[in-house]
């Protein structure tokens, strides 16, 4: 009998052939315990160039599996259900197309799961993500490929293209789990979660149906399942960089955040909407809803979108909003705050 895997890796793609590549190299050098393997499923929302070709190019090196479901529009929910409805392993790792990890990366998320007393929803260190793709020619040329290990190694000594929630951690603190909103920063660009709760909370939301907010929401009931968040920078990666906005990101968001809002309507969910989630809990601890004195930083941080929204010279306006599918092929199934 065929021994299940410790873990499945599950990635979500659109149109992203080559960005998915990098992300299949990495899972190829993965190193985990002697007798342990992964799997890994890859589900596509409806590419039309050769994805599926790709990923059977690596059945000689990974488990791989290949689901695919019609381009109905941006169904990155949908596609990561199918994902944990498949995975024959306790434990799910959520990898984005163009996501790098480091080789070790596998063996931390497992390490972090097994040394917990109940579920853990663990989030991964990625470098070099971006919201604007700022310094992404840069970052291109200084990614090697044939070795991100040590360029992962390198970024991090010389403090170069960080973890966009490093701010986050210096002002918070890194033991999570005493935070009351630490899924705010579970971005599934790189995560895990035990597969037995994730489906016990209903997996992601399908109702998402255009960039940002899905993770949240799921975050927010693992949260309230009782997982314990926790970061693992020993679970490190890097963010392949490619084109995509800021300002349309943020507008198909928008009435996501709206939704999530709508949807609990707790206190802390109706701060999403309208509020940097480096603020949220610092705003929790002044109005006496979270443990903890408020910090330093507490009302110094404003969202890129708002201040361009304060009065000032005109600024020049993008040619229209990206929405729906358009927003999928422009950002890929990304994460960005």
């Amino acid at each position: 009998m065929t021994a299940l895997p410790a873990c499945t890796v599950i990635v979500p793609t659109y149109n992203r052939s080559e960005l998915l590549r990098h992300t299949l190299d990495s899972l190829a050098r993965q190193r985990l315990a002697p007798g342990e393997a992964f799997e890994v499923i890859v589900v596509d929302d409806g590419s039309a160039d050769d994805t599926a070709e790709v990923v059977a190019g690596y059945h000689d090196r990974l488990d791989a599996h290949y689901f695919f479901q019609e381009d109905e529009g941006y169904r990155v929910a949908k596609a990561r259900n199918v994902g944990i409805d498949n995975a024959r392993s306790g434990i799910c790792v959520f990898v984005d197309s163009g996501v790098v990890l480091h080789s070790g990366a596998l063996a931390a998320h497992l390490a972090a799961h097994r040394r917990a007393d109940g579920p853990v929803a663990v989030q991964g260190y990625v470098h070099c993500f971006n919201e604007g793709n700022e310094d992404g020619e840069r970052i291109l040329q200084e990614i090697d490929f044939a070795d991100p290990d040590a360029s992962i190694r390198r970024f991090g000594e010389q403090r170069r293209w960080l973890d966009l929630r490093e701010t986050y951690y210096e002002r918070y603190g890194e033991e999570l789990g005493v935070l009351t909103a630490p899924w705010l920063m579970w971005w599934t660009c790189h995560v895990s979660a035990n597969t037995a709760q994730l489906r016990e909370v209903g997996g992601f939301d399908e109702a998402y149906r255009s960039w940002g907010a899905e993770d949240v929401d799921l975050g927010y009931r693992l949260h309230q399942a009782g997982a314990r968040f926790e970061l693992s920078r020993d679970a490190a990666s890097l963010h392949v960089p490619h084109p995509k906005s800021y300002q349309d990101n943020m507008a198909a968001a928008a009435a996501n955040y709206r939704y999530f809002a709508d949807k609990f309507d707790t206190p802390v969910a109706r701060l999403v909407p309208d509020h940097h989630f480096e603020e949220i809990e610092d705003i929790l601890r002044s109005r006496g809803l979270a443990e903890g004195a408020v910090t330093d930083l507490f009302g110094t941080v404003t969202r890129a979108i708002d201040r361009a929204a304060e009065p000032g010279p005109p600024a020049e306006q993008p040619a229209g909003r990206v929405a729906g599918r358009a927003v999928a092929q422009a950002v890929t199934e990304g994460s960005s705050r």
